[in-house]
């Protein structure tokens, strides 16, 4: 049987029928953290093995087949993140109670929309270009280090909204062994050639700047801007690898 902790990181980041032997407890929520890079590089995996039974389908339409995958393997839980963050980052005004307060409230405005397209177009659009010049290494390496980078958040990150998931992460994560974990990963990264270092290089840049902000605004990281950190780390994967493609 797998272990609870993985069992309730694919519940919670993917649409997987998993079941759960019981309510899972606070430390269990925590060391889940450790299996968030491994749920990326299965998603990863499964959109390798779409792409493999595609063939030779046009770039154009695998590209959006692909992207419609994806967002469905997760439910759309971290573009809601994205949405939501979007809408309180502009609506808050530089407040952080206001800014709190709109991240809460579930109905999305026009800047939440504009921003959701923006980033699907973005991902769509890198997608037909990586897959038009044989870089499927992408299809792996923007979920596994989407994935990656949210353990890394609530490692270094205060998590500022009390109750939920969210904090039962972050007090309960199992930092001692986070660090030498992402380390493992990274090497395991950097099997995939140059491609890797390129991932490594926009994922990190983004990282840094996104959680600047949100100390900057918040001081620290809610769910809402963590699920956001995600798409934007996998867009900017997408876009960086299509670059250098």
């Amino acid at each position: 049987m797998l272990p609870q902790p993985l069992l309730i990181a694919l519940q919670f980041l993917t649409r997987l029928p998993v079941r759960l032997p019981g309510m899972p407890e606070a430390r269990q929520v925590g060391r889940s953290l450790l299996w968030y890079p491994l749920v990326g590089l299965l998603i990863g995996g499964l959109l390798l093995g779409l792409h493999g039974l595609l063939g030779d389908t046009p770039a154009l339409l695998q590209a959006a087949l692909l992207l419609a995958v994806w967002v469905g393997l997760s439910g759309g839980l971290h573009l809601d993140g994205v949405a939501d963050s979007a809408d309180a980052w502009v609506g808050g005004y530089g407040d952080r109670e206001r800014t709190l307060a709109i991240m809460k409230d579930p109905r999305s405005g026009p800047i939440a929309v504009v921003v959701l397209v923006l980033v699907l177009l973005l991902k769509f659009a890198a997608l037909v270009v990586l897959l038009e010049r044989g870089a499927w290494a992408g299809l792996l390496l923007a979920p596994w280090l989407g994935r990656a980078l949210l353990p890394l958040l609530f490692l270094t990150t205060v998590y500022v909204r009390a109750g939920g998931l969210g904090q039962a992460l972050s007090e309960h994560l199992p930092r001692e062994h986070l660090p030498l974990l992402l380390a493992v990963h990274v090497l395991a990264m950097l099997l995939l050639g140059w491609s890797a270092l390129w991932a490594l290089a926009a994922a990190g840049l983004c990282f840094w700047l996104l959680r600047r902000a949100f100390v900057a605004r918040l001081g620290g990281t809610t769910g809402d801007t963590a699920g956001a950190l995600l798409e934007l780390g996998e867009c900017a994967v997408l876009l960086v690898l299509a670059l250098m493609a």
